[in-house]
């Protein structure tokens, strides 16, 4: 679909009003504790008017600027993975009885509809990654519930941070698909692209005017702009051979000295997966939930086997984690797990960036084994 129309600036509070009114909960990006975040906002001075941000490894700082733009700024800590696959999740509870037996209870589904402005391109590649694994692969009832109810206003990126390399993994600046409206920002308002039937029915009731070929342009400019802006790339969109004929190169013990493990890379991820389950009793024993949290590739107990650990060092566990992601994912999904969004090169306490890591590893002959 390529319908288009320009929203002036003052008129983006009508779009909240309309979604509020079809029932949607709203969130949007919103400063709060230093970082841009997805939060429930119901009127448009909420949004990061006037911010930008400032990335690097290890580094994320926000910043005033004198613009009247509402998304100058790359991307948060967090894409759309948190709302839905949730850090911690119910799946079922149990309680006993007064005469001891145990009922068990399916925990419900969130159902609620929820509207995310302003999701990013990359932001975009991971959910439909999400998708091919939680509703093709497990077919997660959990997981679609709240899919089902997803309304996504895109904007095309327009601002990369150092640490992008979206261009490079095909994946942005520019939004292709997956949103039910997108919007392209100008200083004196927003060009309006539907994406879906539910994104033309939601437009149909905004006050729309017709597109200039200056915005056009200005849009487009804008957008090419933001992917020549990115130095970082990987060596190639498919390292799945590569990386696993280099299983001993010594890059690996060099980032392990570097990596603290600590699992921020796989948090920021917007496809990582990695979960645990366990069950979270009160203390008086008489009832009990089953949780499923968030877990990664990096901590000792995702390794655990029966009395074993099939990753003890550091080192295996960020090669498990890069050879997955870059390599044995073309298997399971057809692609790269990567959408570079460089948010775990941000956050990474120590600076550690993929991009810096697959390059070296990837590059020239394969190292003999024991080499230096």
């Amino acid at each position: 679909m390529d319908d288009n129309g320009f929203l002036p600036r003052q008129a983006l509070q009508t779009l909240l009003d309309v979604l509020r009114r079809q029932g949607y909960r709203t969130i949007g990006p919103v400063v709060h504790d230093s970082v841009v975040q997805y939060r429930d906002i119901d009127a448009t001075d909420q949004l990061p008017s006037g911010w930008t941000d400032d990335q690097a490894p290890g580094r994320y700082r926000l910043s005033r600027v004198d613009s009247p733009r509402c998304f100058a700024w790359a991307t948060g800590a967090q894409a759309l993975k948190p709302h839905l696959f949730h850090a911690r999740e119910a799946l079922w509870n149990v309680r006993r009885d007064d005469s001891g037996r145990l009922a068990f209870s399916e925990q419900e589904p969130d159902v609620r509809r929820l509207a995310v402005i302003g999701a990013r391109a990359c932001d975009l590649a991971a959910l439909n990654l999400q998708d091919r694994h939680f509703l093709h692969t497990i077919n997660d009832p959990y997981y679609a519930a709240k899919r089902q109810g997803l309304f996504v206003v895109a904007v095309h990126c327009a601002y990369p941070a150092d640490t992008c390399f979206c261009a490079s993994t095909g994946d942005g600046p520019h939004a292709k698909q997956g949103f039910d409206l997108a919007l392209s920002e100008l200083d004196d308002g927003f060009i309006v692209e539907i994406g879906s039937e539910r994104g033309r029915a939601i437009a149909a009731q905004l006050p729309l005017l017709a597109t200039t070929g200056e915005q056009v342009r200005e849009a487009a400019d804008a957008i090419t702009e933001a992917a020549n802006r990115q130095f970082r790339q990987l060596p190639s969109t498919h390292l799945r051979d590569t990386l696993f004929s280099r299983l001993r190169h010594p890059r690996w013990d060099d980032v392990a000295a570097r990596c603290l493990a600590c699992g921020n890379c796989t948090s920021v991820c917007p496809t990582c997966f990695c979960h645990a389950e366990h069950d979270d009793a009160e203390l008086g024993g008489a009832a009990s939930r089953h949780l499923r949290e968030w877990d990664s590739c990096f901590s000792e107990g995702h390794g655990h086997l029966h009395g074993f650990n099939v990753r003890p060092q550091t080192s295996h566990r960020y090669r498990q984690w890069m050879t997955h992601k870059l390599g044995s994912w073309h298997d399971q999904y057809g692609r790269s797990g990567c959408v570079g969004c460089g948010r775990c090169i941000t956050w990474c306490p120590v600076g550690i960036d993929i991009t810096e890591e697959a390059n070296a590893i990837c590059a020239g002959d394969l190292p003999q084994e024991g080499s230096p």
